[in-house]
């Protein structure tokens, strides 16, 4: 284990108290209809989230229903992607969009290995899914949540952190029991606004009394 049981509830317990007025709202955040979000989770892939706000909309007016989706032809939703400069996630959702409808009546999988078998879904996409529309207490890992846990921690992960075990397990472990999915938009939320990775805002951190990078830091500077 990386930390100690009174780590992982300190941590929990600073965390906690800065979403209660930080967590940002999103439409997929408010809804535990799957089909919302895959669409939501295919379009955050790599993307600015102010980006893909504006086409989750749109595309959500216009394609209602993953059958609806699975039905329109793949250049007209190609088009949606198009400011996304990504041809190949519109095509990726397309298919999958039609595995879901041919080999699952049109019901999103609840299951890790059926989602990971879709064209364009990852571990991360996967395990999203599970957590916000299934209430699976399964943790997540992106960038911004890989940065605080060795920032915090002092972990050493990979190059890729997306495949690194010991940053997923550590995520896991730190995640609570219950209401893992806000959790995991908590750790979300404040990766990008605290925690970031240029110019991060350390004297407003709520974890700075007992952060590895805040403490490595001080040391750097007081040498």
């Amino acid at each position: 284990m990386p930390f100690t049981t009174e780590e992982i509830k300190w941590f929990r317990r600073k965390v906690k108290t800065w979403a209660k007025t930080h967590l940002r709202d999103f439409p997929w955040r408010n809804t535990k209809d799957p089909y919302s979000i895959l669409v939501a989770e295919f379009l955050l892939q790599k993307t600015d989230v102010n980006t893909a706000l504006p086409l989750y909309q749109e595309l959500m007016e216009k394609y209602p229903t993953i059958e609806v989706l699975s039905e329109a032809p793949l250049s007209e939703l190609a088009a949606f992607f198009h400011p996304l400069g990504l041809h190949f996630r519109a095509k990726r959702l397309h298919k999958s969009a039609l595995a879901i409808v041919e080999d699952y009546g049109g019901k999103v999988p609840n299951n890790e290995a059926q989602l990971l078998a879709l064209p364009g879904v990852g571990k991360y996409t996967a395990r999203a899914l599970l957590a916000n529309a299934f209430n699976r207490p399964l943790a997540v890992l992106d960038t911004n949540i890989a940065r605080i846990f060795e920032r915090f921690f002092g972990l050493r992960g990979g190059r890729v952190k997306s495949r690194d075990t010991l940053l997923w397990n550590s995520a896991q472990e730190a995640a609570p029991k219950t209401q893992v999915a806000v959790w995991n938009l908590t750790l979300i939320d404040f990766g990008a606004a605290v925690c970031t990775a240029r110019n991060p805002r350390c004297s407003q951190c709520p974890l700075g009394e007992k952060c590895e990078y805040r403490a490595e830091a001080s040391d750097r500077i007081s040498c």
